[in-house]
């Protein structure tokens, strides 16, 4: 093989000392150079394949790895319909702000003047009684308060005896920082996703200086001890039901810890959100939390932790004949390798079709359908997946191993009755998506403020967001949950989860 002119150590200066073709000769030395290395890597990877072979699956890689630089992260995807020409919508009256936010208070401000006179007989006009109105939305900026207590204290005559009157009870006793305080500021960050550190600079714009960054973490550390007979609850109530989706995505522990590398472990219900961190990605954290669960099926993508989990409980309980557990796997992620090779083998359209008409006939869940109805749809959608099956079987063999589209079939067929647990039993989801969007949090706060310093600062991130992510599932304004849930802790009433709180509010 004729041996590419690359640039000699003696030629190479600065990129900024180049001229442009010479900047534009030795970019193009270099893709050709990369080209040829990745053309071989490939060529000792899969001896079996031709020369032609080989090039498909250059370009096939080259091509996603184009797609994932530069590509749109959207995987949405529309079956082409025939245009058809709709009528025009008559456009709407635009409404004014206390119809758009009923739950907003309304403040009224009386306008007058010195009463005019009149145009026609030159006469001063009288008030009417009667009013023009229009609206505006408008916001108070935020207002920070020192709250002086003034304890009155109480003596007798006999003077042998004073008391001082008891301050409330709080989060945590003695702090110089209210309750108040400390609920914006570890809300602010587990569900604005605000770092510690924006906030202290938005507090000084707004007349606040010198808040210290340190006293408000160990405050967030403070709140999730506080609340943590919640977030066990909510633990054992997720491990309690019949289905559970659970993910992991990397987390970084910047300090305190010999591991650097951690991971965020999601398990979740219909209802209920509950995170763990941890300092591996070993299936033994799925295989604790469900080695004493009551689940039946567990929802995931096909990571080989999962199955080994699953494996040895069912192990288990064999011995003591327990319901084993069923793998379930999620569809979006058999939907996307034919999602990623659209452009490329035209044949993957019609998996897209499918998928298309399966999620048109999947009841919507924000209308709360029962699993009757769930159930009736679902038998619509068998013959779907047993088409694909079908297709994949009679295309398999025409394609190469190590090609992209043959990995797309591959996955779908090894894979098959674990996404297709769904068609069989209704409580199970189509895909696992619910619980990647419970992940995103914890993903968008990552690139804010990198990672955690401490074990402590993952058990809190932990317990903040398990509560946080529940009360967003259940359409639950996370401050008012908070507040509610502090003041039932202080005077020793009943605790909520969210969905129980949503229950009684509403």
């Amino acid at each position: 093989m004729e041996q590419q002119n690359l640039i000699t150590p003696e030629a190479s200066t600065k990129l900024e000392n180049l001229s442009q073709p010479e900047l534009v000769n030795h970019i193009h030395l270099l893709e050709s150079e990369l080209s040829r290395a990745v053309k071989e890597v490939y060529r000792l990877k899969y001896k079996d394949l031709t020369e032609e072979q080989l090039d498909i699956v250059l370009k096939e890689h080259l091509g996603e790895l184009q797609h994932e630089l530069y590509g749109a992260s959207s995987e949405r995807y529309k079956k082409p319909k025939e245009k058809k020409k709709k009528k025009k919508d008559p456009v709407p009256r635009k409404k004014k702000p206390s119809e758009r936010y009923p739950n907003v208070t309304i403040r009224e401000i009386p306008i007058q003047m010195e009463a005019p006179d009149c145009e026609a007989c030159g006469k001063e006009m009288s008030d009417s009684g009667m009013t023009e109105n229009s609206e505006q939305l408008t916001v108070t900026p935020k207002k920070y308060e020192i709250l002086k207590y003034k304890r009155s204290i109480y003596r007798c005559s006999c003077q042998s005896c004073m008391k001082t009157a008891p301050l409330p009870p709080r989060i945590v006793p003695g702090s110089t920082y209210s309750d108040e305080m400390i609920l914006d500021v570890a809300l602010s960050k587990y569900c604005d996703l605000i770092p510690i550190e924006r906030y202290v600079q938005m507090a000084s714009r707004s007349g606040l200086m010198g808040l210290p960054p340190n006293t408000l973490y160990d405050l967030t550390h403070q709140l999730a001890f506080f609340v943590k007979q919640v977030y066990q609850r909510i633990g054992e109530e997720v491990f309690s039901s019949r289905v559970v989706r659970a993910d992991e995505t990397p987390h970084k522990m910047l300090e305190g810890s010999d591991k650097k590398s951690w991971y965020l472990w999601g398990f979740s219900t219909e209802k209920l959100v509950y995170f763990d961190y941890r300092d591996t990605r070993s299936g033994d954290v799925a295989l604790e939390a469900l080695v004493n669960s009551k689940c039946e099926v567990l929802l995931t993508d096909v990571y080989a932790g999962y199955g080994r989990a699953v494996r040895l409980v069912n192990e288990q309980r064999q011995k003591v004949n327990l319901p084993l557990v069923q793998s379930a796997y999620c569809n979006s992620h058999a939907r996307r390798p034919f999602y990623k090779v659209r452009h490329k083998f035209k044949e993957s359209h019609f998996y897209l079709d499918q998928y298309h008409e399966i999620y048109q006939l999947e009841p919507d869940k924000d209308e709360n359908p029962s699993l009757e109805e769930i159930q009736r749809a679902r038998s619509k959608i068998v013959p779907l997946f047993e088409a694909m099956k079908q297709r994949a079987k009679e295309e398999l063999p025409r394609y190469f191993k190590g090609g992209k589209y043959q990995a797309a079939l591959n996955y779908f067929l090894e894979n098959y009755e674990g996404l297709t647990l769904c068609l069989k039993d209704p409580e199970v989801p189509l895909d696992n998506n619910a619980q990647e969007r419970h992940l995103r949090s914890h993903v968008v706060g990552r690139k804010t403020w990198y990672g955690t310093h401490s074990e402590q600062g993952a058990e809190t991130a932990a317990i903040l967001f398990t509560l946080v992510e529940s009360c967003k599932l259940n359409k639950v304004n996370p401050r008012e949950y908070f507040e509610d849930l502090v003041e039932a802790i202080l005077n020793r009433h009943p605790v909520l989860t969210p969905p129980e709180w949503k229950k009684q509010n509403h």
